[in-house]
């Protein structure tokens, strides 16, 4: 071997060592990788498991086509409430899918009116259904919950913007309707919430269907302009923003926490905290 070679074999050592280590040390960064999937499977497999057994274990709700469809009684009867009214309502959708997921609908009432006006987006029939159930009624079965509620002059200023979104809504033919990812009722209110901002309301995390991408785009702001959201056909994404806190969408169940109403958000078993209304 000759003087030359000698001295490059020399000067390589400490390079061949320093890669050496780092070869040696890289793999230690697997464990933490783990973990985290692990912790990240956990949140997610966890609550969906406690949904499944609180559903065997007593709110199976039998045969849905015979449950309950009658009010709830969480609206006032209209001639005793002349103020307009906007609500969205969402109750444990049909069957095993109630695990996982909500339903929502959206009543509105102008000022005086004497009736309300119930929007379902269904999978049956005309997909946009008026009025086609009690403005508060049990979704067979299962009792609703108010998620969004307008009263007064500020309803009566939005009530003719959300029933623009209703009637322009582009997914309203036979046939356009899928329970998942979307766009099914969930789709439906939630793009009336993103056509109006000055609502500042966010759907439950067991609206599966309302990552959706309605609007066809994948990354923007948030509903309510406070944020930014990036979205994956709805089966992956991430919405952050100070309305809609923080939000890890995974196959449509959403894992997060909200900071300016205090909560945990969990697929399966919903929210944590702080009610939304």
């Amino acid at each position: 071997m000759s003087l030359t070679e000698v001295a490059g074999n020399i000067a390589a050592r400490p390079y061949m060592r320093k890669r050496h280590r780092s070869l040696q040390t890289s793999p230690s960064t697997c464990p933490l990788v783990k973990k985290s999937v692990l912790i990240l499977l956990l949140l997610i497999l966890a609550p969906v498991s406690v949904s499944a057994a609180n559903y065997l274990l007593g709110d199976a709700r039998g045969n849905w086509q015979t449950a309950d469809r009658s009010s709830a009684g969480l609206l006032p009867n209209p001639s005793a409430h002349p103020d307009a009214l906007i609500r969205v309502f969402a109750a444990r959708t049909v069957r095993w899918r109630g695990i996982f997921a909500v339903h929502t609908w959206i009543v509105l009432k102008e000022r005086g009116a004497p009736r309300y006006s119930r929007y379902d987006y269904t999978a049956w029939g005309d997909p946009i259904r008026v009025d086609g159930f009690a403005p508060d009624g049990r979704w067979f079965g299962a009792v609703p919950e108010a998620v969004v509620a307008v009263d007064g002059g500020e309803a009566e200023k939005l009530i003719p913007k959300i029933r623009s979104v209703i009637e322009t809504y582009r997914f309203r033919a036979d046939g356009d309707y899928s329970a998942w990812p979307g766009p099914n009722s969930n789709t439906f209110v939630q793009a009336i919430l993103n056509a109006v901002p000055e609502l500042n309301a966010v759907l439950p995390p067991t609206a599966i269907g309302k990552d959706y991408p309605y609007s066809g785009a994948w990354f923007g702001l948030t509903p309510s302009r406070t944020g930014a959201f990036v979205s994956l056909g709805g089966y992956l994404g991430l919405t952050v923003g100070w309305i809609e806190g923080l939000e890890l969408n995974f196959l449509g169940g959403v894992l997060g926490f909200d900071v300016r109403r205090p909560a945990l958000k969990f697929p399966g078993i919903g929210r944590l905290g702080v009610p939304l209304t």
